[in-house]
């Protein structure tokens, strides 16, 4: 298969996990006992969770874009690592509906609704972790990272799995904590460039 076709498939489910995150942000209109102001902020939760999200399916874009970048032929392999990718990726929308849903209510389905959140974010990055493992090893890439730089590499394309897993632990003590977590991992990989294989004809190695 053409890479530009594995492309644009991820694109739009991307794009389609993306659009559902605002589709779960609502207010209940005019007669419900509360002004528009207060109704909107009974629903931080929602906005905070949008945001994560939001900038979490962004990122996860980016680096997939420029991951595929160093493929030079697309087998089944790497099509159904692809898909374990996207079936979490479109599994985000219903863990931050839930989430933001529970957050606030103090009890233990505030708890379950945070690891779950988290847990759709682990596998998440775990999904990623597979194409970025099969970039390593396969050699239909240009330039494969050499062996001695692999965990390095590894470490910061798939690092955030393993703050993530922390969350879903710490989730069951604490729903807030594991929230406030999450959110710093997504500001961290705004601003961490993460560094992208080179295509053909790039003589620049990629770092760490």
């Amino acid at each position: 298969m053409d890479r530009t076709r594995l492309e644009a498939f991820s694109d739009g489910v991307f794009a389609v996990a993306i659009t559902l995150l605002a589709l779960n942000i609502a207010v209940a209109g005019p007669g419900h006992g509360q002004s528009l102001a207060d109704q909107l902020g009974s629903h931080w939760p929602a906005f905070v969770a949008y945001v994560i999200s939001f900038f979490t399916i962004g990122i996860i874009w980016v680096n997939h874009h420029a991951l595929l970048r160093s493929v030079k032929a697309v087998d089944r392999t790497l099509l159904f690592l692809n898909l374990v990718l996207l079936l979490f990726v479109v599994l985000i929308p219903f863990s931050t509906a839930t989430a933001a849903e529970y957050l606030t209510k103090g009890n233990w389905d505030s708890h379950v609704a945070m690891a779950l959140y988290a847990g759709v974010f682990v596998a998440m990055s775990l999904g990623f972790g597979g194409i970025f493992e099969w970039t390593l090893h396969s050699e239909s890439v240009y330039q494969p990272v050499p062996p001695e730089r692999r965990w390095a590499a590894r470490i910061r394309f798939v690092g955030g799995a393993a703050v993530y897993a922390v969350a879903v632990v710490i989730a069951l003590f604490s729903a807030y904590a594991a929230f406030v977590l999450m959110g710093l991992v997504a500001v961290y990989y705004i601003f961490e460039r993460t560094p992208a294989p080179p295509e053909s004809g790039e003589d620049e190695e990629p770092d760490g």
